[in-house]
C-alpha cells in the first residue's frame, strides 16, 4: 500500500513538472497545457503573422490554424525533439523553403490544408520527415505534386490531396509500399492511367470521387491487391475496361455512381469475391449483361437506382445469388413477365422497395409489388397487361340515368316508327342520329284512324315501362 502511494506521489510531482516546464516557455497570444500525449500548444486565430519564435522544448502539439503565416523559413520551428503533430490550416502560405521542417526528427502529422497560395512545393519540402505517417495537403491549388516529393516519406500512410488542381494521378505517390489511404477527390484528374498507382501493395482505401475521369486504363489498379474502399463516383465514365477492377480480391466498396456508364458487363466484377457495397446509381444504364452479377455471393447492398434500366433478368445474378437490399427506384420499368422474378423475390425477401412501374400503361404508377401475373394453360407467365387493366382499374364510371334513358328511348322510337313507303324511302337522306323523341314518333292528325291510336298509345306504355326499369336498374 505504501508502493502504491509513493508511485501515485512520483507521478504527481512529474505531471506538476511538466506542467509547469508547458507553460514556462508558452508562446505570447497562445495557450498551452499538458495533457495525457504531452505538452500542447494552441496559436490558431491568434493574428500571427509569422511563427513564435520559441515553444516549449517538450511540446507534442502545435496548432496555429487561422492565422497569416505567408513563408516558413529554414528551421521554422527550431529544434523540438517531441514534436508529433502539426497544423498549418487556413494559413496564407506562399512558400515554404526546403528544410523549413528539419528539427522536428519525431513528427507523424502534418496538417497544411486551406493555404490556397501554396501552388508549388520543392521536392525537398519534406525531406527532414522520416518519421511522417499522415500529411494533409487539401485545397492548396497544387498544380502538379514533384516527382520526388514523397520519396522522403517512407512512413506515409495517409495522404489527403483533394481540392488541388491536378489533372493526373499524382507520380509521386508511385511506390509509397506503406501508403494505406489516399484522397484525390475533387482534383480536376481526368485518367488513371496504368501505371498511376504502381507499387501501391498497401493501399486500403482510394477516393478518386468528383472529378474529370473519362478513362481507367487496363491493369490500372493491378498493383493495389489490399484496396478495400475504391471511389469513382461523380466522374466522366462512359466506359470500363473489361479487366479493370481484375485482382482487387479485398475490395469491399466499389462506387461507380453518377458517371455516364450505359451498361454493365460480365467481365467488369468478375473477380470481386469480397465486394459487399457496390454503387452503379446516377449513371445512364439501360442494359445489364447476363451474370454480371454472379460471382458476387457476399453483396449486401447493389444500387441501381436513377438510371434507364427497363428490365433486369434474374440471369444478371445466378447461379446461387443472395443480396441483401437492392435499389431499383427512378428506372423506367417495364412490369411484364420479365420481371415476374423481381416481385416474386420482393415478397419472399422483403429487401427491395419502390419499384414503380413506367409501362404497359394499364399498370403504370404502380408499385410492382401490385402487379398480378396470370398464368395460361401450360402454365406460362402471362403480361399483366389486360388482367390488371380488369383487375386494378375501377372500369368506366356509370353514365347518367338520364342519358341512358334518352339513348333507350331514341332506340326505342326507332324500332317502333312505321317505315315510309319504299319509294318514299327511297328519296330522302338518313335523319340526324341523335334526333328527338317527338321527330322519331309518327304524328298524328284528329282526323287519324283508330287503329295508329291503338298503336301509339300502345307504344307510349311500352317505353314508360322501359324507362322506369332502366331508373331502377340504375338505383341499385
Amino acid at each position: 500500500m505504501l508502493v502504491l502511494l509513493l508511485h501515485v506521489v512520483v507521478l504527481g510531482l512529474h505531471s506538476a513538472r511538466a506542467e509547469e516546464a508547458c507553460t514556462r516557455t508558452c508562446p505570447e497570444a497562445c495557450s498551452c497545457g499538458s495533457a495525457d500525449r504531452g505538452c500542447s500548444v494552441r496559436c490558431d486565430r491568434a493574428g500571427l503573422l509569422r511563427v513564435p519564435a520559441e515553444f516549449p522544448c517538450a511540446v507534442a502539439s502545435i496548432d496555429l490554424d487561422r492565422n497569416g503565416l505567408r513563408f516558413l523559413g529554414e528551421r521554422a520551428f527550431g529544434t523540438l525533439p517531441s514534436l508529433r503533430r502539426l497544423s498549418l490550416r487556413h494559413n496564407n502560405l506562399s512558400f515554404i523553403t526546403p528544410g523549413a521542417f528539419k528539427g522536428l526528427p519525431r513528427l507523424a502529422e502534418l496538417r497544411l490544408a486551406h493555404n490556397g497560395d501554396l501552388r508549388y512545393l520543392h521536392a525537398r519540402t519534406f525531406a527532414a520527415l522520416g518519421r511522417l505517417r499522415r500529411l494533409d495537403l487539401a485545397a492548396c491549388r497544387l498544380l502538379s505534386v514533384p516527382e520526388r516529393l514523397l520519396a522522403e516519406l517512407p512512413a506515409l500512410r495517409e495522404l489527403a490531396a483533394f481540392d488541388n488542381l491536378f489533372r493526373r494521378v499524382p507520380g509521386a505517390l508511385r511506390g509509397l509500399a506503406n501508403l494505406t489511404h489516399a484522397h484525390l477527390e475533387r482534383s480536376r484528374i481526368e485518367a488513371v492511367a496504368a501505371s498511376s498507382l504502381q507499387g501501391l501493395r498497401r493501399l486500403r482505401s482510394l477516393s478518386l470521387q468528383a472529378n474529370r475521369v473519362r478513362t481507367v486504363h487496363a491493369g490500372a489498379f493491378r498493383d493495389c491487391g489490399a484496396l478495400e474502399h475504391l471511389l469513382l463516383n461523380d466522374n466522366l465514365l462512359a466506359e470500363l475496361p473489361a479487366d479493370a477492377f481484375r485482382g482487387l480480391r479485398r475490395l469491399h466498396t466499389l462506387n461507380l455512381g453518377g458517371n455516364a456508364l450505359g451498361r454493365v458487363a460480365r467481365t467488369w466484377f468478375a473477380s470481386l469475391a469480397e465486394l459487399e457495397l457496390l454503387y452503379l446509381d446516377r449513371n445512364s444504364i439501360a442494359f445489364v449483361e447476363e451474370g454480371a452479377f454472379q460471382n458476387l455471393s457476399g453483396l449486401l447492398a447493389l444500387h441501381l437506382n436513377g438510371n434507364q434500366l427497363t428490365v433486369l433478368t434474374w440471369a444478371a445474378f445466378q447461379p446461387g445469388f443472395f443480396l441483401g437490399r437492392l435499389f431499383l427506384f427512378r428506372n423506367p420499368w417495364r412490369c411484364d413477365c420479365s420481371l415476374e422474378w423481381l416481385r416474386d423475390w420482393m415478397e419472399s425477401s422483403g429487401h427491395v422497395a419502390d419499384v414503380p412501374c413506367a409501362s404497359p400503361g394499364s399498370v403504370a404508377g404502380l408499385d410492382i409489388s401490385q402487379v398480378a401475373f396470370g398464368r395460361s394453360s401450360d402454365g406460362l407467365c402471362v403480361d399483366p397487361e389486360e388482367l390488371n387493366f380488369t383487375v386494378s382499374s375501377p372500369g368506366p364510371s356509370p353514365e347518367p340515368a338520364a342519358t341512358t334513358v334518352s339513348r333507350f328511348s331514341s332506340l326505342l322510337s326507332k324500332l317502333l316508327a312505321p317505315r315510309a313507303p319504299v319509294e318514299e324511302a327511297a328519296n330522302t337522306t338518313e335523319g340526324p342520329v341523335n334526333a328527338s323523341l317527338s321527330d322519331s314518333l309518327p304524328s298524328v292528325g284528329v282526323g287519324g284512324s283508330s287503329h295508329s291510336t291503338l298503336f301509339l298509345l300502345g307504344s307510349s306504355l311500352l317505353l314508360s315501362v322501359a324507362q322506369h326499369a332502366v331508373f331502377f336498374l340504375q338505383t341499385y
